[in-house]
């Protein structure tokens, strides 16, 4: 278990043996996903790690534009999408 200080301006440092486990480089985005009392620290994926992910995916089978959820409730009241 590692374990760090958060600094007075509500920073930490990652230690190293995590950074190399988890395969994170300076720069990148690191999501805080509260679970409960705790957190999970997760690495986003960067743009070039999503190039070809779905290669080869079966099309035959994909869903019609009836089967998805109405525009209006994916939107906010300003009309763009919901995050």
């Amino acid at each position: 278990m590692n374990t760090v200080t958060l600094s007075r301006r509500s920073q930490i440092s990652v230690p190293k043996g995590v950074r190399e486990a988890l395969g994170v480089v300076p720069g990148q985005k690191l999501a805080f996903i509260q679970i409960g009392a705790g957190i999970r620290l997760v690495p986003q994926a960067m743009v070039s790690d999503l190039v070809g992910i779905a290669r080869g995916a079966n099309t035959s089978s994909l869903r019609d534009r009836e089967d998805r959820a109405p525009t209006a409730a994916l939107s906010n009241k300003r009309g763009r999408p919901a995050a």
